[in-house]
């Protein structure tokens, strides 16, 4: 009987449950193991050496739970510790492990929405500051002109149920109307925050007409499943009896109301506490 080696997927709290929803109804045969990081959260306005500790900490619990393979289903993760992970800490830890991130999936084929070349970003303040999306997507789409615009309130707005409410078209308006200031052009607008799809019927409404509002979690989606046909190896290392596992370390069952909204269906999680040894 194979040893259980779940998909891990890890983000600093909720959103990564957009793209582990949309990762499980492509790949529902394997097994996954989801960790929010929600006693830290958020992620977003912290130094990129505090949230590469974070991060590297997460992976190595995921490592020790038999992940072979991890998912930064956090774009500021993805953008401030996935490179020094990847190419300082698993030669060291196992070359063989695989730690991959939702940037580079989605900069492989945003430049593809747009006509006109120009696109939007919306992303938290740490995502913005590396500046990660527009050098990722010069490699793929260099004629692009790529625009960002940092939303430090929209996931707390989100966490804290407020998506819904009248208060949040304030700070979703706002920032559409910077990030439209910069060009009349831009005709595309990637949801550069896992938590950003639970807004989506506001940004609609404040966004103008014909312009294109791209999120990740299908887009990550289609990029692991086509991984795993490349990496059959790794493929076959990693176990499939369609279970799901959940740790929050911090409420469970705040974790469990908010998850059911991001993830569409009810969760039961486990605490995990990382100092524990």
């Amino acid at each position: 009987m194979q040893e259980r080696s779940p998909i891990g997927v890890f983000d600093s709290g909720y959103g990564g449950l957009t793209v582990l929803k949309e990762i499980v109804k492509q790949l529902p045969e394997y097994d996954y193991l989801y960790m929010g990081d929600n006693a830290r959260a958020p992620y977003g306005p912290r130094s990129f050496d505090t949230v590469y500790q974070y991060t590297l900490e997460c992976v190595k619990w995921f490592f020790a739970q038999g992940c072979e393979l991890v998912i930064l289903a956090c774009n500021t993760a993805s953008a401030k510790a996935l490179r020094t992970i990847q190419q300082k800490d698993l030669p060291g830890i196992d070359p063989s492990k695989r730690v991959l991130g939702v940037i580079r999936p989605t900069t492989e084929i945003i430049g593809g929405f747009s006509k006109t070349g120009e696109i939007g970003i919306l992303g938290t303040a740490g995502t913005v500051q590396s500046d990660s999306y527009p050098i990722e997507i010069a490699k793929f789409f260099p004629a692009c002109k790529v625009y960002q615009e940092a939303c430090p309130m929209w996931v707390p707005l989100v966490e804290n149920n407020e998506y819904d409410e009248p208060g949040a078209d304030y700070f979703v308006k706002k920032h559409l109307d910077k990030l439209s200031a910069n060009s009349g052009a831009i005709d595309t607008v990637l949801l550069a925050c896992t938590h950003y799809p639970l807004l989506m019927h506001k940004i609609r409404q404040y966004i103008r007409d014909g312009v294109t509002v791209v999120s990740q979690g299908e887009i990550v989606a289609e990029s692991l499943a086509r991984y795993l046909d490349k990496h059959r190896e790794l493929a076959k290392k990693c176990s499939k009896n369609g279970k799901i596992d959940f740790y929050t370390t911090d409420s469970t069952t705040d974790f469990d109301n908010h998850a059911a909204i991001f993830f569409g269906g009810a969760v039961a999680s486990k605490y995990l506490d990382l100092q524990a040894k």
